[in-house]
């Protein structure tokens, strides 16, 4: 086989696939913005230095490949320019599958997100074909994958080889940004979550993410989505599972949401208008949590075969890791 290359590499779920890839004894390629990233470190991978938004880095890293693990993607609940996000993941990824297509590859893997999937909201999981559009989209982020998401499946239309993942809520080890859900980990680890905003989300280890992506390559449906998933759980049954392997105490109190949706619109126009910072009640995320986002990831584990590691053993993981790391002052 020749080489594969990962886009995204230096992300949480884009770094875990690598490593998975790397453990098959694969000839892996990446292409970064920055070789010299922490994530990076300890892989033997080749590098190309290069972006989404860059035709002929995109060109140049698809040389003598046959594989693409397309996991790369602008993730932010907040943007000062959205503008940005769009050019990213909607026309990076669009330039990216054309070339994909134009040299022929023999197998794609792209990463979206349960994100742009229909969910009733209510506590009932949603599937892949649970019905949905683009105006249920909340924020740039599920806006931009959504579209994205349509943009390969033309693709696989026209003959691509390309098959879809819909990651849920991944949590474990080397999260180094880290992600939204791994900054509730280190918040809560740092006693900085005396209260919560309550909904529900569907999690699953970082691990069993990057399995199932190369799952879905050797045995995925072309043109078909597939959730990657485990567990569906309330963020006050997260906070309990923290609290039983930190040692530290779950906080009590649940926020009443329409107080915290005021004050996250007030927040938004701080950040947007005033410091241009990342806002610390993201308004996007505080709409998300009005839905119970859980998912059906059985189809995965039919078809593919998608490994259900116990989510406590995730947390776990991620726990020591964010601890081992210093991202937590050990009293």
């Amino acid at each position: 086989m020749s080489k594969t290359l990962v886009t995204g590499a230096t992300g949480f779920v884009g770094r875990a696939v690598t490593t998975e890839l790397l453990a098959q004894d694969r000839e892996v390629r990446v292409l970064a913005r920055h070789p010299q990233h922490r994530a990076l470190h300890g892989l033997e991978v080749e590098i190309v230095r290069g972006d989404l938004t860059d035709a002929a880095s995109l060109r140049s890293a698809l040389q003598d490949c046959s594989r693409l693990f397309h996991v790369a993607a602008d993730y932010r609940l907040w943007v000062p320019d959205p503008k940005a996000m769009y050019a990213v993941n909607i026309e990076g990824t669009r330039s990216l599958l054309q070339t994909a297509l134009e040299l022929g590859l023999e197998r794609v893997v792209y990463t979206s997100t349960v994100g742009t999937l229909g969910n009733p909201g209510d506590g009932t999981p949603g599937t892949e074909d649970t019905p949905v559009t683009l105006t249920e989209m909340v924020g740039h982020y599920k806006k931009s994958k959504f579209l994205a998401e349509q943009v390969a499946l033309d693709f696989s239309r026209q003959g691509l080889p390309l098959v879809i993942v819909n990651p849920s809520t991944p949590v474990g080890p080397w999260d180094v940004r880290p992600t939204p859900t791994g900054q509730v980990i280190v918040d809560f680890l740092k006693g900085r979550m005396p209260a919560f905003l309550d909904s529900g989300l569907n999690l699953v280890h970082v691990r069993d993410v990057a399995r199932g992506h190369i799952l879905a390559e050797a045995k995925g449906r072309i043109g078909e989505k597939y959730i990657l998933g485990n567990q569906n759980m309330t963020l006050a049954e997260i906070l309990g599972l923290l609290a039983k392997i930190s040692g530290l105490s779950a906080p009590r109190w649940r926020l009443p949401y329409y107080p915290v949706l005021g004050l996250a619109y007030v927040n938004e126009f701080w950040s947007t208008w005033i410091t241009r910072r990342p806002p610390r009640v993201p308004l996007t995320a505080v709409k998300m949590a009005k839905k119970i986002m859980y998912f059906d990831p059985q189809k995965a584990v039919r078809e593919l075969g998608l490994p259900q590691t116990p989510v406590v053993a995730a947390l776990r993981e991620a726990v020591d890791w964010f601890r081992a790391q210093g991202y937590v002052k050990e009293n």
